[in-house]
């Protein structure tokens, strides 16, 4: 297999910033991110929510650019901006045209350096987190579900099992110097990683990091958090309430192996095989085939993330949402079926084959895209990111598919056998409250 060759050009500036480079100059245009190593599972405990909230913080000015003005001035040269927060890192990211890039690189550095944390804005942004919790969970059909929901049940170490949207009594109790403490311990060049990808050249682009970020000091990190999770030697069930749909749903998790662990590249072809869209065999037996189901979907780090953006224990989740005539103990004995199935099994030549092109064709448009996002080269930029901050190998991404186009049929067996237990797993059954519940 010949592997890709994307460019990449990397360095360390001397406050610790990694900066990471990969120009394309097809179209005049430039995508910017700066990943923090901070995320749900890394804010310190009493403290759950700030990761997110310092995503919302981070838009309410720095020192030489007002409140929104970050986003009025992106939006006035033609761009679009936006963050996320997931298990481990915190992400701002913009697109626009490369004549932009230098205003972008500099407010970057500017909130970076000095973000404007004061009274007014926290009050502000933890209301309107709150309002998104109320919005988006708890007045929300399947709010939160399974990536709220199935994290306690699954887990028994507070960073993995905690509320990450942030127990509303934390975020109340949180004071400006808190949030300050939080703000100077976690966004420090030295925990954190700028992308540039696009129309720049890369001796330019390192200029550019170089003039707008070298002078931003570093700080002493903490150690970091233990997430490790004890073994798991019973199955581990929980229920949650549905108060808005009539259909029942299942969440079943099942530990992933670690982030690039030697059995990584089988688990993540099995994940396919099983999850495959309508292609999978759980859709296509349980949807298609038996009508158990009306939907499911699931996979590695689902629905927080994706294959590779964590770094710690994650689950291989399948949601299920099937038909209320089904009680809870059919639709996971039809479930059980499909898993006994392949670890017995594995997958034939044919199938592995044609789930291998698939895996290579959705690599090829993450790296294009990526994530449904309308961010060009969102996906590379993500990708380069969590290659720089996990494992120091921003040209991996010109490698790592060669890893899973490799696997064996005898591999994702094996690794079923060891994935796929009973016993390991973790079952969240949301249950509705009114009519259509399951028995």
């Amino acid at each position: 297999m010949s592997p890709l060759s994307i460019p990449v050009e990397s360095t360390t500036l001397a406050n610790g910033l990694r900066v990471v480079i990969s120009p394309d100059r097809s179209a005049p245009v430039a995508t910017v991110g700066v990943y923090y190593e901070i995320g749900f599972r890394l804010e310190p405990r009493g403290r759950s929510g700030f990761a997110h909230l310092f995503e919302h913080m981070m838009f309410q000015g720095s020192e030489h650019a007002g409140k929104m003005e970050h986003i009025k001035l992106i939006n006035s040269s033609g761009g679009v901006l936006n963050g996320t927060t997931g298990y481990d890192v915190t992400n701002y990211y913009e697109s626009v045209p490369s004549n932009a890039l230098e205003r972008v690189l500099w407010l970057e550095a500017d909130r970076m350096r000095a973000l404007k944390v004061d009274d007014e804005n926290l009050r502000n942004q933890r209301d309107v987190v709150k309002e998104e919790v109320r919005v988006n969970v708890l007045n929300k059909p399947y709010g939160g579900f399974p990536w709220l929901d199935l994290p306690p049940v699954a887990y028994r170490n507070w960073p993995n099992a905690h509320n990450f949207y942030g127990d509303f009594e934390d975020l109340d109790a949180a004071t400006l110097e808190d949030v300050r403490s939080f703000y100077h311990t976690y966004y420090a060049p030295n925990n954190a990683v700028l992308l540039i990808v696009g129309d720049v050249e890369p001796e330019t682009g390192f200029a550019h990091a170089k003039r707008f970020f070298e002078d931003i000091p570093p700080h002493a990190l903490p150690p970091r958090v233990d997430a490790s999770e004890q073994p798991q030697r019973e199955e581990r069930r929980g229920e949650a309430p549905e108060k808005f749909a009539k259909l029942p749903a299942l969440a079943i998790g099942y530990p992933a192996p670690q982030r690039s662990a030697p059995e990584w590249f089988a688990a993540g072809i099995l994940d396919r095989i099983l999850h495959g869209g309508r292609a999978g065999r759980i859709y296509r037996r349980m949807v298609l085939q038996r009508q158990i189901a009306l939907d499911v979907a699931g996979g590695i780090h689902y629905s927080a993330g994706d294959l590779f953006d964590y770094n710690g224990p994650t689950l291989m989740v399948t949601s299920i949402y099937y038909k209320p005539e089904y009680s809870t103990e059919q639709a996971i004995s039809a479930f059980d079926e499909i898993m006994a199935e392949v670890r017995e099994q594995g997958p034939n030549e044919n199938e592995l084959e044609q789930v291998k092109v698939k895996f290579r064709s959705d690599y090829f448009t993450m790296l294009e895209g990526g994530m449904g996002s309308s961010i060009p080269r969102f996906g590379l930029m993500h990708l380069l990111a969590c290659f720089t901050l996990f494992d120091n190998e921003p040209k991996r991404i010109n490698t790592v598919l060669d890893g899973f186009l490799r696997v064996t049929p005898v591999q994702v067996r094996e690794v079923a056998q060891k994935m796929l237990i009973p016993s390991q797993r973790s079952i969240l059954i949301r249950k509705p409250t009114g009519n259509g519940g399951s028995r």
